[in-house]
This record gives C-alpha cells, sequence and structure tokens, in this order.
C-alpha cells in the first residue's frame, strides 16, 4: 500500500545512508546529519499518528515501522561506533542495544511464521524515543563535527548518559517480549 505514512517510513529508510555519509564529512556535513536526523525521527512520530487519524494503518506500516527504528537506531551507533563517537563507556550500551534489537526481530520473526505477533508495548515506543534523542546528542557531540564546539563535549557527556539511560528499558521491553514468546510458544 503506498500511502503517506507508508511513504514516511521508507524516507526513514533510505535517508540512513545518506546520513551515514553526511556524518562521516565531518564539519558543516555532520551539521546537516544532524538536521537529517531529526527530520528522520519526526517522520517516526508522523508516520504512526497520520495512519491513525487518517485510518490507514496496515500489515506492511506495522512491519515497516519498527524495521525503519531498528535500521535508524543500529545504523547509527554502529557508524558512530566506527568513528569513536561512542565515548564514556556508551559503546556498552550500544551492544546491549544492538543484542535485544536483533533478539527481538528474531523473536518476531518465529512468531510470524506461527502467524502470531508480539505488539510493541508502550515503554518500547520510549524506549526508541529516548534512544533517538540520545543519539542526537551523541552526533551533536562528535568533536570537530558541530557548530556548537565550545560544548560538544558537554552534548556527548548527554549523550552517553541517555544511552545508558536507555539501556533499563531496552532490558525490560526484551525480557517482556521473550517472556512473552515463551508462554505464546507453551500454549
Amino acid at each position: 500500500m503506498i500511502n503517506l505514512p507508508n511513504l514516511l517510513t521508507l524516507f526513514r529508510i533510505l535517508v540512513i545512508p545518506v546520513l551515514i555519509a553526511c556524518l562521516a564529512g565531518g564539519g558543516l556535513w555532520a551539521d546537516l546529519a544532524f538536521l537529517l536526523y531529526v527530520g528522520a525521527c519526526v517522520t517516526d512520530y508522523l508516520d504512526g499518528a497520520l495512519a491513525r487519524k487518517q485510518g490507514l494503518t496496515s500489515d506492511l506500516g506495522r512491519m515497516m515501522d519498527p524495521i525503519a527504528d531498528k535500521l535508524l537506531v543500529g545504523g547509527l551507533l554502529l557508524a558512530l561506533a566506527g568513528m569513536g563517537g561512542l565515548r564514556f563507556c556508551s559503546l556498552y550500551a550500544a551492544i546491549l542495544i544492538m543484542l535485544r534489537e536483533i533478539m527481538i526481530s528474531g523473536l518476531r520473526e518465529y512468531m510470524a511464521s506461527r502467524n502470531e505477533m508480539i505488539p510493541s508495548t508502550r515503554l518500547a515506543k520510549w524506549k526508541t524515543g529516548v534512544q533517538m534523542v540520545a543519539i542526537g546528542f551523541l552526533i551533536l557531540g562528535q568533536g570537530d563535527s558541530s557548530s556548537f564546539h565550545d560544548v560538544t563535549w558537554c552534548f556527548g557527556v548527554i549523550g552517553a548518559a541517555l544511552l545508558w539511560l536507555s539501556v533499563i528499558p531496552t532490558l525490560l521491553t526484551g525480557t517482556e517480549y521473550l517472556r512473552a514468546t515463551v508462554a505464546q510458544i507453551r500454549r
């Protein structure tokens, strides 16, 4: 189904390589990466809100939205790790986040093979929101990649702290999804 909410989700997926290339370019390119990232985050909110408001929810949209989120978060965490942008031990938070995302994807695929699904929870949506804000600060915190040279270290600290904070709902929701899947398997 081609509709505006699905196109917004597709935009979020297609902008990822451009975003990472801009981030790698440093300087003003990294500032552009931040602006593109904010745009991608806004589409995450808009696609669902528009779909619900206009009655355009679809199986395709329900499938693509979490995939787009995982690609955006995962791609940027990997890019930031490769560029040394995960300072203050936040690399370990990123590893925990990535492990959870891979596990959830596997659980969702398994449940889909049984014609069942694992619905997203409100806490999982908050988790994604905190991760996205954290990544925004981490992008701004790239040493020479921001127009805010005097406070880049502060952005990096805030981003690292928020990334670690997001690990709490990441682990809680991952555990809950695992429990729900095991309970459905036992039935």
